[in-house]
């Protein structure tokens, strides 16, 4: 396996390459040409993506951009001075031409082959400065942590954060992806059990990438390199660290194990779940639901469950954790942890063989020691963030891992979340079990009392999560609409904010790109009068090079903002670049509003003779 070394001694792992297209070189020179000769049209639009959730207001004329603001909960998002004025009038140009460009399909469709074939004609150091002058320059922060620094130095500057995110992405075949997921989703066993085909591996759908361009992924290829992967994510928490005070780092648990363990462990809670649901009904909020002894027995009796009245008092005992006198899903959820002991608990008749059958599977001692491993490797990234005072945020990913992934990383919340929020899990609003599984969390930290992390986004698998749902015939996870989905978010980001109202230990992150859920939030924040150390538990986060007119309004308005921040070689981040342009392409190919606003910028200083614009 090949290595590049950084400076200050990061050792990063080298995939293979992957390009995406060379961009219109936006130059010094050429910018004044360029503008005198550009014509712009204003245009009320409003930009809605089921991915992004961009929607967002026209910007104010140039004339009247000096609009004061009354109060940081009413932030005026069309004030282009306020938005741009940590850029240079390069680095406005150079972000209305990226723009541009991702809305040209065929450079975004057929971009890699176009790369690949520009930097063979133009040679890897003016490829290289290209990419420094277009994509790569408005979406990552650099290669080494002097040119991260740099970057991050200048958003604090202006009151925004960062998210360090190590953003170099390997380049696989569809046919050595499919291989892969394949190969690390099947189990060497033959269950013993009725098995659920939602979480079993397909291959139509072992390209995980496939109409995913907001996510990356990761596909497993063995141990080691799992290892080298959470090597990569404690450079990544040391550079955190030494570029930022009580910054954060992200993580993919899928680049830390075996897919197939979190395949295996998901079936268990969803299975266990809905048994949990045959004992106590389906009426009221899940978390709310609970069974008593005597309902304990008779669903048993009606389910062929196989146990005498001693034993099902001893088992009752045993899964009242609280001695409350009844079985919530927070103490059933404890048992499916000891799975061995809970399945051996239900078991019943085959009514066609006679022979016993468990409701619930078990692991194999391989899948075991893979679970172990995983958890080894999680553990020394939290112990890591906590030294370095990071905050490790976990990615959500499809939901056929996410039951186990959420599990993980509540048992990490459990550990190091005691004293100050180092763990945060993320929740998909998209999906209809957005809010069960948020609020079940939620009674868990307050129960046990540790600091409750999360981030807050609508959702980056929808195409594929309802497509892989209908052709296996389940039940579609996602939101029946953009509206819904809004309505979710919105309803989920007041429950967050109500509970830190009343004195909860949380902390949450609401990343989006969306003015409105923005604008929400802070309205919410005005109306529940959080106090400014309430306020102290909320942040917002955006991408670098998106949605700047968001970001540093919120950063100049005192609210607690975050830019995710990659960084990573040039020729090792490409995959990420391609799809920051596919991302953009679909939020901006029907708009012209954010090129819009740079230009407005742009032409308001050279009118106002700020040819030589220095960055306040």
């Amino acid at each position: 396996m090949h290595r590049t070394v950084f400076n200050h001694g990061i050792k990063l792992l080298k995939p293979t390459q992957r390009c995406i297209p060379v961009a219109v070189l936006p130059t010094r020179q050429s910018l004044l040409l360029y503008i005198s000769n550009h014509s712009l049209q204003n245009r009320n639009v409003s930009i809605k993506t089921e991915l992004s959730g961009t929607n967002v207001a026209q910007p104010k004329d140039a004339n009247n951009v000096a609009h004061k603001q009354e109060a940081p909960w009413d932030i005026d998002f069309t004030n282009i001075v306020e938005a741009y004025k940590s850029k240079s009038n390069y680095e406005i140009f150079r972000a209305a031409m990226v723009f541009q460009l991702c809305t040209i399909g065929f450079l975004v469709e057929h971009g890699m082959t176009i790369s690949k074939y520009m930097k063979k004609v133009t040679g890897k150091w003016l490829f290289k400065k290209s990419m420094n002058m277009s994509f790569y320059g408005h979406f990552v922060a650099g290669e080494n942590q002097d040119e991260i620094r740099g970057v991050v130095d200048k958003l604090s500057a202006h009151g925004v954060g960062a998210i360090l995110d190590y953003a170099v992405e390997e380049d696989l075949s569809e046919e050595k992806a499919e291989k892969l997921e394949m190969d690390s989703c099947k189990s060497n066993v033959t269950p013993e059990y009725e098995t659920m085909d939602r979480y079993q591996p397909h291959r139509e759908f072992s390209d995980r990438r496939k109409k995913v361009v907001s996510a990356r992924t990761y596909f497993y290829e063995g141990e080691a390199k799992c290892d080298d992967n959470m090597n990569i994510f404690l450079k990544c928490i040391d550079a955190v660290g030494a570029t930022t005070d009580g910054g954060f780092a992200a993580v993919k648990l899928t680049a830390l194990g075996r897919p197939q363990f979190l395949l295996q462990f998901s079936e268990v809670l969803s299975k266990g779940q809905k048994l949990f649901e045959r004992f106590c009904g389906k009426e009221g909020n899940l978390v709310d639901r609970k069974f008593d002894q005597l309902r304990f027995e008779t669903k048993a009796a009606k389910l062929g469950i196989l146990m005498s009245r001693d034993e099902s008092q001893k088992w009752f005992t045993w899964m009242d954790r609280d001695d409350s006198g009844y079985v919530d899903l927070l103490d059933w959820n404890e048992m499916i942890a000891k799975h061995r002991k809970f399945s051996d608990l239900f078991v019943v008749l085959n009514p066609e063989t006679g022979d016993e059958e468990s409701l619930l599977p078990k692991f194999t001692d391989e899948e075991e020691a893979q679970m172990k491993r995983m958890l080894i490797r999680v553990d020394a990234l939290a112990q890591r963030a906590l030294e370095k005072n990071v905050r490790l945020m976990i990615d959500a990913e499809q939901t056929y891992f996410q039951p186990a992934i959420s599990r993980i990383v509540m048992e990490m919340m459990r550990k190091f979340n005691r004293k100050k929020t180092v763990i945060m899990n993320t929740y998909q609003c998209y999906l209809k079990s957005a809010e069960d599984n948020l609020c079940t969390d939620l009674a868990l930290s307050q129960r046990e009392g540790f600091h409750f992390g999360l981030k807050l986004v609508r959702g980056a698998y929808m195409e594929h999560e309802r497509e892989r749902a209908k052709q296996l015939s389940y039940d579609d996870p996602i939101q029946p609409s953009y509206e819904d989905t809004n309505r979710n978010y919105n309803k989920l980001l007041k429950i967050m904010l109500e509970h830190i109202k009343q004195g909860g230990k949380a902390d949450v992150m609401f990343a989006s790109h969306n003015e409105d859920s923005v604008k929400y939030a802070l309205s919410t924040i005005h109306d529940l009068e959080l106090t400014p150390q309430m306020q102290h538990q909320v942040y917002f986060g955006q991408l670098l090079g998106m949605c700047d007119h968001i970001t540093f309004p919120l950063g100049q308005a005192g609210h607690r903002v975050f830019k995710y921040v990659p960084f990573g070689p040039v020729d090792e981040v490409l995959p990420y670049l391609h799809r920051r342009a596919q991302e953009n392409r679909s939020v901006l190919s029907g708009s012209s509003l954010e090129r819009s606003m740079l230009w407005r910028e742009l032409r308001r200083r050279l009118f106002k003779g700020q040819i030589f614009y220095k960055p306040t």
